[in-house]
């Protein structure tokens, strides 16, 4: 990608000659990568490739003389550079378990401690008389004193608020224990936490509980006491609280501009609202989108001169410019990289992922350098990328599948935003466009060409995160569910009425956040029974929404028959219009399910007939 785009990026190539413990013949071929690489260097007629470098990780003049020569071309002439250094020495083992002795030779780590890169310099700078012997014992002298005394500074900054909460519990046992009732037991815990090596918040913790635990459940202790253990549990209470701030905040933006605080704007029609397909309402939101903030772009597979495989974006490029609406190779990792790298910048990419299977390819960097960019980070590093893809119910080999489960746990930290209709993802682009947060916005395939109305205030509409829909009111049973899913419901639901069983219909517009506002409770408050549909594996996102609903909401009181999940089979969906029909959800397995919800409740009034 860097090559094709010529971008004035450097890699450098640290080279021990091995993957932790196996050596290159086993990882390349030729046992060189540089040499692999030279199909890709640099040609002054077509304009393209990196330049390659190479140098030996002990030689220090060398070392400069490449990256002095290099770097200056990188930046002046954006070629991008590949250096590879070699003959790299490795002081210590890749981690704690994975010492180098056990892997390498005896000669070859001789050869180590000769050619370790300080060792080298030494002798190059005395063989150049830029120094002498004393000099140098000198300024190693004064580094190891330099880094001994920042090592205990780093380390008093870290231990002594541990040390003072440490003290402050024991304190707080040492009133418990005075009264006599189980002192022996609450004196043995205070004195275990003084005189522990451990010195974290873990054994802290652990005492504390240990604590509550034997004085809590005594009840002469618990009477006695009753101020002393208030005042111990509410130490406690502020202890977790700062610890779940220390370890578990900032998952999402903790700003103004998060997405959460985006407000709700309805789409509005009249008497003369257009009837499009869905693309064209799409294709009218993203010209809006692109006309009134210069800071958006997209990239993406097809999406430029094509407008993309479904025309969402068709014609914009030549309104808009190639700079603006980009095609990309076939690399979802690289599109995904680029996307957030701009994205860091302050620009507004949207970048296409061009089918929702395709994002397994794009996983890894989604998961490791977008989802978790703010919790890593605290709130201070911000990546407001838009990935925009499509799924559910297309019948291909390889691209109708619908990986929810799969998604929604890999990228806690990305909102997952799934709309039945091209309206409700113009919605969500505006909510995200207008926060400082990352979204994935699955757009529905078999929706493009369906009909909708245009609504009048598309440049304005946003869809709020968290909040499901009820779009068919019921009395028996609650259908949960999303995406294409919806109107395959509408359809069950439609013969469901016709044997009286009366069905209420949520879609919940987003995975990522989840009913924030308990809406699907209350509709199961009302039905005491649910079903939740989608067309994930087994156990993928169904059995995330009924762990939400039944679990985290506690549905579980007011259920009259149990909770039931439809999805999809456990295999990749079968090819074609039967395939799909078999290997999917249909209208005739939603009916079948729901019956069975019914029957199990009232077998005389639903009796099973097939």
């Amino acid at each position: 990608a860097a090559a094709v785009l010529m971008i004035p990026m450097t890699v450098s190539i640290w080279d021990d000659g091995y993957g932790i413990s196996v050596p290159s013949k086993y990882q390349i071929a030729k046992e060189n990568i540089s040499e692999v690489l030279k199909g890709y260097e640099y040609d002054e007629e077509s304009g393209q490739g990196f330049l390659i470098y190479t140098a030996k990780g002990w030689d220090y003049q060398e070392l400069i003389t490449m990256y002095e020569e290099g770097i200056k071309i990188v930046r002046e002439k954006h070629i991008p550079a590949v250096f590879h250094v070699q003959e790299v020495t490795q002081p210590q083992g890749h981690s704690t378990s994975g010492s180098h002795e056990r892997y390498k030779s005896k000669e070859r780590l001789e050869w180590e401690k000769e050619y370790c890169c300080i060792v080298q310099m030494r002798k190059w700078m005395l063989a150049n008389a830029i120094s002498t012997d004393e000099e140098l014992d000198e300024i190693e002298n004064n580094a190891r004193s330099y880094v001994k005394k920042m090592q205990v500074e780093a380390w008093n900054d870290y231990i002594d608020p541990i040390k003072k909460e440490n003290e402050e519990v024991r304190v707080l046992f040492d009133k418990i224990s005075a009264s006599g009732i189980k002192s022996a037991e609450i004196n043995k815990v205070s004195e275990e936490l003084k005189k522990s090596l451990d010195n974290n918040r873990k054994v802290i913790s652990e005492a504390v509980n240990n604590v509550l635990r034997i004085a809590g459940t005594d009840k002469l202790a618990s009477k006695d006491n009753p101020e002393k253990l208030e005042k111990l549990k509410q130490w406690r209470k502020n202890f977790k609280e700062e610890n779940n701030r220390r370890y578990s905040s900032h998952l999402y933006s903790e700003s103004k501009e998060s997405a959460m605080n985006v407000a709700e704007v309805k789409p509005i029609y009249n008497a003369d609202s257009k009837v499009l397909d869905g693309r064209e309402v799409l294709n009218a939101f993203f010209d809006i989108a692109f006309e009134r903030d210069p800071r958006i772009f997209a990239i993406g597979e097809d999406l430029g001169k094509l407008g993309d495989v479904n025309q969402g974006m068709a014609g914009l490029q030549e309104k808009y410019s190639e700079l603006r609406l980009t095609d990309t190779g076939i690399r979802e990792a690289t599109i995904a990289g680029q996307g957030i790298g701009a994205a860091l910048r302050g620009l507004r990419p949207i970048i296409e992922i061009q089918y929702l299977d395709y994002l397994l390819y794009a996983m890894q960097i989604i998961s490791d350098d977008l989802a978790c960019l703010q919790y890593r980070t605290a709130g201070g590093q911000k990546a407001p990328l838009i990935i925009r893809t499509r799924g559910h119910r297309l019948e291909g080999i390889w691209h109708s599948g619908s990986p929810m489960g799969t998604i929604i746990n890999c990228f806690r930290g990305v909102h997952v935003c799934v709309p039945r209709d091209m309206t409700r993802a113009a919605g969500f682009y505006n909510t995200m466009l207008k926060s400082d947060e990352p979204a994935l916005i699955v757009e529905r395939l078999n929706a493009y060409r369906l009909k909708e109305k245009l609504p009048e205030n598309l440049s304005e509409i946003c869809v709020p995160l968290g909040v499901p829909e009820i779009l068919i009111e019921g009395t028996d049973v609650t259908i949960v569910t999303y995406g294409a899913c919806v109107d395959i419901a509408r359809d069950a639901i439609a013969k469901l009425n016709e044997v009286n069983i009366s069905c209420e219909l949520a879609d919940v517009q987003t995975l990522l956040p989840f009913d924030i506002n308990k809406i699907i409770l209350q509709s199961l408050m009302k039905t005491n029974r649910i079903l939740f549909l989608d067309e994930d594996v087994p156990g993928g996102a169904s059995a995330f929404m009924m762990q939400n609903i039944i679990d985290r909401d506690g549905g579980y009181k007011y259920l009259d028959s149990p909770p039931k999940c439809l999805s999809a089979k456990p295999h990749r969906p079968a090819y074609g219009t039967d395939g799909d029909y078999f290997s999917k959800p249909s209208a005739e397995d939603i009916f079948e399910s729901v019956y069975e919800i019914m029957n199990e409740s009232d077998p005389e009034k639903y009796p099973v007939f097939y």
